[in-house]
Order: C-alpha cells, then structure tokens, then sequence
C-alpha cells in the first residue's frame, strides 16, 4: 500500500475545528486506501505552541502520528513584531528576511519535523501541506516541492501578501481548494492556474441522532436561541457580535432570544443572563446544542470553509454569517439557507425576519440540508482526493 503524509501544525482528539480537524477527517478517511502518516508538533494550545504531547510516534483512529518537540513557544514579542511589519507591509515596503523571523516568532517552530521531511521524503509518494500560513509549510513544503500538495485554506487577510508566498504558491505539484472563492484568490494572487487542482471541501457527518431538547434536558434552557461554534476569539469578530446581539436584546426587550456559545474562549465574554458559554464540548454534545438552535451566527471576516456552517445546514439549521466573508456570502448564496449583514441593522432585520416568515424558515431548513447532500458528501470527497493523489 502506498504511503502518503499530511502536515499541519497541530493535531489531535483535543484539537477541534478549523484546519486541523480537516486534517483528523481527512487522514482517517484516505487511511482506507494509504498508509498515512501526520506530521505535526507535540503543541496543543495555538496561541502559545507550548510542548503538551509527547514526542514520537503514536496512533490514532488508524493514522501513524510523528509529533515534533517545539523548541521554543510562541514570542512573547509578536504581536508587537507582527504589528510593525504589517505597518511596514501597509507602507509598501516587504522583506523576505522580517518575513522568516516573523514565522519562527509566531511559530510553532519545530525544525525537528522539517529535518524529518528532508530526510524522509523519499518515503512517501505525496505529502500534503495543510494550511499555508505556519511554519511547517513554509520551511517544510519547499523542501519536498516535488511531492507536495497544498491544501492552502487561504482566504483575504494581510498574511497572504507577504512576498514568502510568491515563490512557495509556485511549488506544489498540485492544489486542493475548498471553496470556488478560495481557488480565484489564489490564481489571482500567484498567477498559477498553470498547476493542477481540485475544488473540493470536505465530508460532514452528524454520529447518532441529535436531540433538538438537549438544552432543555441539560440545562433547563425553553427559550429559542441563536447558537456561536468554534474559538471565542476577536480573530473570529465575536466581539462584534456579542456587541450586535446586546444591543438586539435592549431594542428588542421582550424577545427570551438567546446567544448559546462553544468553544474555547480567548477573548472576554460579556456577563448577561442571555449569554451562554458551555465552553469547550464534546461532539456528541455539540450536535445536541446545534440542531435545536434557530439559527448558527458566524461572524468572522475570515474564513476558507467554515466547518462549523456545513454541520449546521446539515442538520437543517440555517445561517448567520458576516457578508465580509466570500466564503460565508457564497455559501448562503449557492444554498439559499442562509442570510448574510454588514451592519447591526441588516444583523437585526435577519434576526427578525427569521422569527417572523415561518414558511420561508422551513424552506431554508431543507435547503440546508439539499446544500450538504449535493456538495459535501464523502465518498466523491475522498475519490477525488485519490486522483488529486494519483496524479502525482
């Protein structure tokens, strides 16, 4: 059987969400028909890449993990580094040297697992990058360029303009895109139409059969509510939405609506009777929570899939998203399941309108799920997955 790699930052059953949970998904579905290895570090928390797991080689669900020690946490000085270069970058000004001190400071950095990659290469007959913008892609990716994929989850943000990336989007045998939107930013960044891709997000799966009471059985909780998954963080705007949702709450004074939030929390939430922060949980519970939401809201600006949205449209919940985002806006669009806003005024009419024209509600619950059904099934996820291999 062939042997093939997966590189992400972090990686594990305690890591959920965003590109390392693709990883997790889809290393254990390509394990079927690869051997497959992950290459990452021993770093659970993101913003601080402190060592948490062992170093070493270890199993999980059928995948071989190789984790990297990360000799030193993320800089304490980055934030003020990475302020300063983006002003920089603003002026018109970018340097390839500032570029590689600002990937070690903000990390993780784990030369062990790029040494791993020089040596190894031979090993495998593909070796997949998953996510463009940390440390491991850019020092790992160009030195095995002949059997990388990248899988970039690139979405607009100042990142993607730092000169490092006009040389390493030209690398890669071949791209795997996860969205329409993310493909045309890229080639129009790079000019690399030339090299061979795919468009394809990712599979969903919702295990058993949610129950829409869960918050009622739990927590004793009747009233409806509007449901936040993923990093409480203010990379995601969240505090642009408790701000939305407060100020919905003093003009709307009567509504019981509720804000329900998971996840783990690394900005301040406010303290209201009508917040709810269950923290981090587990699946099985998060599923709970989400299918008897009336709503999901994501408001981050920033997105290159949103696992969070294809869980909900697959158990019927429409959307909420910040029209900011391509990914979101397009995602609403294609599915006519979800509603997008610019400002608290549109965040507020969305909000009520939902509440208000019931059949369209319910005609957006089975666009919902129509939306999963014909875009993000995993059987043609993962045949395409294994062409995008096999070109290699």
């Amino acid at each position: 059987m062939k042997r093939i790699a997966l590189v992400n930052q972090r990686y594990g059953a305690e890591v959920n969400g965003g590109s390392e949970q693709y990883t997790r998904l889809i290393a254990e579905r390509l394990a079927a028909f690869y051997e497959v290895d992950v290459i990452t570090t021993t770093a659970l928390d993101y913003t601080t890449w402190e060592n948490y797991y062992p170093p070493g080689e270890s199993r999980l669900d059928g995948v071989r993990v190789l984790r990297f020690p990360v000799e030193h946490p993320r800089a304490k000085d980055f934030d003020q580094y990475n302020g300063d270069y983006l002003a920089r970058m603003g002026a018109g000004e970018r340097d390839l040297s500032r570029e590689a001190v600002w990937f070690e400071k903000q990390g993780p950095y784990a030369p062990g697992a790029i040494d791993y990659l020089r040596e190894h290469k031979d090993d495998y007959e593909a070796i997949l990058f998953v996510t463009y913008l940390y440390y491991l892609t850019v020092a790992g990716l160009p030195e095995v360029a002949d059997k990388a994929i990248l899988i970039p989850t690139a979405h607009e943000e100042p990142f993607i303009h730092f000169a490092t990336y006009e040389r390493l989007f030209q690398l890669p045998r071949a791209f795997v895109f996860l969205t329409d939107e993310e493909r045309m930013l890229v080639q129009k960044l790079f000019h690399n139409e030339k090299i061979p891709y795919d468009v394809m997000g990712t599979g969903v799966d919702i295990p058993g059969e949610p129950n829409a009471w869960h918050l009622y059985n739990e927590y004793g909780v009747t009233d409806p509510y509007l449901v936040y998954v993923g990093r409480i963080d203010e990379g995601k705007d969240c505090p642009r939405m408790f701000q939305y949702f407060l100020e919905y709450k003093k003009r709307r004074p009567d509504t019981k609506l509720k804000l329900v939030l998971m996840g783990k929390a690394v900005c301040d939430i406010p303290q209201h009777p009508d917040i709810m922060p269950l923290g981090f949980v587990s699946d099985e519970e998060k599923f709970h929570v989400m299918c008897g939401a009336k709503a999901l809201v994501l408001p981050s600006k920033f997105e290159s899939l949103s696992m969070a949205v294809l869980e909900s449209m697959a158990l019927s919940v429409p959307v909420i998203v910040n029209g900011r985002c391509d990914v979101l806006r397009g995602h609403c669009t294609k599915s006519d399941a979800g509603l997008y806003y610019y400002n608290y005024f549109e965040f507020e009419g969305i909000v009520d309108y939902l509440f208000s024209h019931q059949k369209v509600y319910e005609q957006m619950q089975k666009n919902a799920r129509r939306y999963i059904d014909e875009h993000y099934r995993w059987d043609v996820i993962i045949d395409r997955f294994r062409k995008v291999i096999e070109t290699l």
